[in-house]
């Protein structure tokens, strides 16, 4: 995971771009790894922790509609989250995270169910994820995904959001 974070830092620092970040199930895992890196305040924007369902409709924008009819744990949740903190936070890369780390399910959607969120220029996609195991392994493991989808681009087929 770490070397995924130094290698965006390091991109973003040659390339000039920069990321910001929305988290709710890995609640500031994610930008945690990005800032670990020496030099990410050339590239990190900052972040949105926004655990609550609300915060992500009246921070991030997600659409609230959306929210009420499928919930926080959605792939059309996640591509709106990393949007919305892109456009937030005024950065070149949005990345995102939301699901259900456990231990029990919430909104009838079953532990270890993920979508990461990526939105960059020109393109913006969700990727769903199941993962096992104990609730900071499918933290860890989302945030090490939601890097994995910031360095393929969002070059992954998005996931229908109905």
């Amino acid at each position: 995971m770490s070397r995924l974070a130094t290698e965006l830092v390091e991109d973003g620092t040659a390339l000039g771009f920069t990321v910001a970040v929305a988290e709710s199930l890995t609640g500031g895992l994610l930008a945690a790894a990005i800032t670990s890196v020496p030099g990410a305040s050339a590239v990190f924007r900052g972040s949105v922790t926004a655990y609550a369902t609300d915060i992500k409709a009246s921070v991030l924008g997600v659409d609230a509609d959306l929210l009420a009819r499928e919930g926080a744990v959605h792939p059309e949740v996640a591509r709106q989250m990393a949007e919305g903190v892109r456009r937030l936070l005024g950065a070149d890369v949005g990345l995102a995270t939301t699901g259900v780390a456990g231990p029990t399910q919430q909104d009838g959607k079953p532990v270890g169910l993920v979508y990461v969120g990526y939105s960059g220029p020109g393109a913006s996609s969700a990727e769903e994820l199941r993962l096992a195991g104990e609730r900071e392994a499918i933290r860890g493991e989302t945030v090490l995904q939601a890097l994995k989808l910031w360095r393929r681009g969002g070059d992954q087929p998005s996931v229908d959001g109905d």
